[in-house]
């Protein structure tokens, strides 16, 4: 279980939102995917909700299996997760694979009638492939070669590992590819949290991976802008691998992350392609944590490569955090999302009565279709030993077992009627992988945070937020990835990088008849991450009608008028729009030249609503709902 990463806070309205919304139709998929479940009538969708939990039969005897089991059909679950975590149980020797226990306690499960999520454990990788491929141990980047002392120390892109990882994979499926007790098929989890490497063999990957990229060493350096600080590079094998805890200029780190990003998707397109050959009939259901701080994955630009249904570990703070992570992970699934791990307690926090129902719902009325706790037998040993799952350490069930037995017991009435949700929403907030990393550079001599102050996902959250309160469902995607045309409106908070691809569907959108909003800090920088050297906004400044290069930060809170009342709002960055065909919606009350705050312009049939100021829901919430009406965007309930 990963350490808890969503935190938000307010659950009422999300509950009534659902219950209200959830058999609208979903429009079918255009085209279908690689990964969509359009053609496969048979894998879960609607009337399909699974509860359960997380299990390592590793950790148990055949004895309490059975008991376990016998607990988990007399709590009426539907659904377990196994596999992750246990590689070297599986294949103790390299090329010896020992698979008769898991075969037993798939037969187990299928009897019990409790379907089966089989997970590749392509992490952590067991010791003996360290030690006879030490390509597979982390260098850091001091230098230090690092044996596999914790979980996911493992370099996921040397070749060795990627062969290995592989030959499971197809051993695994040839084996439970059409195994009646099993639903679907995860990979590599939590691959996000995975560490960078910096040998040698990784730098020579890099180099190639930068040569692919650029063609020449001339395009490196205009890219790199090595001119700066006498960084010129003559030949590639000048090149070094730049430090992801810094120091180090922003354009090297962000093809650092992309480099990273493109060998995790690389490696998870491996196992899915496994899983199409051997196990076509299996959708890819994988707990990838893509948002890890330590490395993360470029999710928004590979959901469609490397899965059927969003899934995640749901460990939920605040509901406004939670709903949006939740919504990121659906990204562009026509399918729901599955809670692969699913908050039980934890670690070092026993739990709360009430508590896991509660998020159970919330999560229900947010596109969830299982709820499987993390975990099913609290741990004895190992990092996660003071871990509290549904059984205690002694083997007597808990509390929660019949808590989430209730939430079975519900959700088998709830699958009923209307549930899981299939619903398309009607706005989409873009969301960057490299604005977010470009924004948070490692430590250094760097000036990006004293320009680009507060945190990139925060901001996006912003315009997130009215939407959520007004419960109104919102898509968050990668608009250079994803089509935005069905889109009633599009939402581009602090959008700092814009890509050729976000630029040309954007134009497009709002072309044909799209509303766009843009907030300050947006079309800052190119694909690189250097700033553009055109007119701001970059790439979009004739659609939006104007142009911004000037900002100030007032000492007060600013103020604006709009639709007939004063705001004031909470982050005193502002900038200055030199107007050329755009119009103004609103002015500045308190700054010195009273500048627009907000501006319209038309550009072919559609409008470029451009938002002068950092995303705050004091602004932009207003912005936002002035807009439902005439975009004809339904509100859910009004709700407490």
């Amino acid at each position: 279980m990963p350490s808890p990463r969503y935190r938000l806070a307010r659950i009422g309205s999300a509950l009534v939102l659902a219950l209200s919304a959830t058999v609208a139709p979903f429009a079918a998929p255009e085209r279908a995917q690689a990964q969509s479940a359009a053609g496969h009538p048979d894998w879960p969708g609607r009337g399909n909700l699974f509860v359960g939990a997380n299990y390592q039969p590793v950790d148990r005897t055949p004895t309490q299996i059975r008991q376990d089991i016998a607990v988990m059909k007399a709590a009426h679950f539907t659904m377990v997760r196994m596999g992750d975590l246990s590689w070297d149980a599986f294949e103790p020797k390299e090329g010896v694979y020992t698979f008769e226990w898991f075969d037993d306690v798939l037969a187990q499960m299928h009897a019990a009638g409790i379907k089966v999520i089989v997970d590749i454990p392509g992490l952590p990788a067991p010791i003996w492939l360290h030690k006879r491929y030490p390509g597979a141990d982390i260098v850091n980047q001091d230098g230090v070669r690092l044996h596999a002392s914790t979980r996911y120390q493992d370099n996921i892109g040397d070749p060795d590992y990627r062969r290995l990882v592989r030959k499971l994979a197809v051993a695994m499926l040839q084996r439970y590819g059409k195994n009646p007790a099993v639903a679907a098929i995860g990979y590599d989890n939590e691959v996000g949290s995975s560490p960078m490497s910096y040998s040698e063999a990784d730098r020579g990957r890099f180099v190639g991976w930068l040569q692919k990229k650029y063609g020449t060493i001339a395009a490196l350096n205009t890219a790199w802008a090595t001119q700066r600080w006498s960084r010129h590079l003559n030949g590639w094998d000048e090149v070094d691998l730049p430090y992801g805890n810094g120091p180090g200029p922003n354009e090297r780190n962000l093809d650092l992350r992309r480099f990273w990003s493109d060998t995790t998707i690389a490696a998870l397109t491996d196992l899915d392609d496994v899983r199409k050959q051997y196990a076509p009939n299996l959708p890819a259901v994988s707990n990838l944590w893509p948002n890890a701080p330590a490395k993360g994955f470029d999710w928004l630009r590979s959901w469609d490569k490397i899965s059927s249904y969003g899934a995640e570990g749901f460990y939920p703070g605040d509901p406004l955090s939670a709903a949006f992570e939740v919504m990121m992970i659906k990204a562009g699934h026509d399918t729901p999302v599955w809670f692969n791990e699913f908050t039980a307690g934890g670690g070092g926090d026993y739990g709360a009565p009430g508590r896991s129902r509660m998020w159970a719902y919330f999560g229900l009325l947010n596109y969830a279709q299982s709820f499987l706790a993390w975990t099913f037998n609290s741990h004895l040993g190992g990092e996660e030993q003071s871990l509290f799952g549904l059984v205690d350490h002694d083997d007597r069930p808990s509390w929660k077992v019949a808590e989430f037995g209730k939430i079975a017991s519900e959700f088998k009435t709830l699958q009923t009627m209307g549930f899981p949700r299939y619903r398309k929403p009607d706005v989409a907030l873009g969301y960057s992988f490299a604005s977010m990393w470009l924004t948070s550079p490692p430590p250094g001599p760097n000036t990006m945070k004293q320009y680009f102050q507060g945190n990139y996902a925060d901001q996006v959250k912003a315009a997130f937020q009215p939407l959520y309160e007004d419960n109104v469902d919102a898509a968050v995607l990668d608009v250079g990835h994803d089509k935005i045309d069905a889109y009633k409106l599009v939402v581009l908070s602090s959008a700092y990088i814009m890509d050729k691809e976000g630029a040309d569907a954007i134009r497009r959108y709002v072309a044909n008849g799209g509303t766009v909003i843009m907030t300050g800090y947006s079309a800052k920088a190119d694909e690189t991450g250097k700033w553009f050297d055109t007119p701001l906004p970059g790439r979009l400044s004739d659609v939006f009608g104007l142009r911004t290069s000037a900002f100030y930060r007032s000492p007060q809170p600013l103020k604006m008028g709009f639709a007939g009342q004063t705001r004031t709002g909470s982050d005193g960055y502002y900038e200055i729009l030199e107007l050329d065909t755009a119009k103004p919606m609103a002015t500045f009350e308190n700054t010195p030249a009273k500048s627009a705050a907000i501006t319209v312009n038309r550009f072919g049939k559609g409008k470029a609503i451009y938002l002068a100021t950092a995303a705050q829901p004091e602004f932009i919430g207003p912005l936002i709902r002035s807009l439902y009406a005439d975009l004809s965007i339904e509100q859910g309930p009004v709700t407490p």
